[in-house]
């Protein structure tokens, strides 16, 4: 949605162009690192971006300021964006993953179920456009390793058996009214070859000379 127009510094109005990407700030977290002469604090944003069809990406930025890191990591989900499969409103298939401390259970439901799951998972989920689904998670509350869980199982999937019958059948579905038309269509009369004629034969008559 195209966010309203507004006044720039010479008083005309710039209209906003509409975001392709829903961008979203998982956390923000302050980083000390100690070097010569004392210690170094910057901050590390991690972020997640969708286009709720389908595209999804994660990415982690450090910066000095806050946001530098917020803009750092979205670049960075801007080049690790992946496409995944869906059927329907849900997952294609159950996934159980295990990323470093972080345990996550996907499970597809039934349209009307909802998104049955919290946190960053949550999160991930909605951005990626996946709107019915199950999900558990085991081990950590950490929220920078549950995102990556999330995205990691969401690259998991892959087309099942019974999508691809179902593609199948929609596309000879789609496929037929358009033979069945052309099928019915009156064909133009096919022309019948001429028929030549027999040329009379004329009577050849013997003339003696007498």
């Amino acid at each position: 949605m195209a966010k309203p127009e507004h006044n720039n510094k010479k008083g005309g109005f710039v209209k906003r162009e509409p975001k392709e990407f829903e961008e979203e700030v998982i956390q923000i977290d302050r980083v000390t690192r100690v070097v010569k002469g004392g210690r170094k604090l910057r901050f590390r944003a991690t972020v997640a971006i969708g286009n709720k069809k389908g595209k999804v990406g994660v990415g982690v930025g450090k910066s000095n300021e806050v946001q530098g890191a917020i803009q750092k990591a979205i670049n960075k989900a801007k080049k690790d964006l992946t496409t995944i499969i869906m059927d329907g409103s849900t997952i294609p298939h159950s996934v159980k993953l295990k990323l470093k401390s972080s345990k996550l259970l996907l499970m597809p439901a039934v349209p009307g179920t909802g998104l049955m799951a919290g946190g960053t998972i949550r999160k991930v989920l909605a951005l990626a456009g996946v709107k019915d689904v199950m999900s558990k998670s085991f081990g950590t509350n950490n929220k920078l390793n549950n995102t990556k869980a999330a995205f990691a199982a969401l690259k998991m999937l892959r087309s099942t058996p019974m999508m691809e019958r179902r593609a199948a059948k929609k596309a000879i579905q789609i496929k037929s009214p358009v033979v069945a038309a052309a099928a019915k269509a009156p064909t133009p009369a096919a022309k019948a070859p001429a028929v030549k004629a027999p040329a009379p034969k004329v009577e050849k008559k013997d003339e003696t000379i007498k």
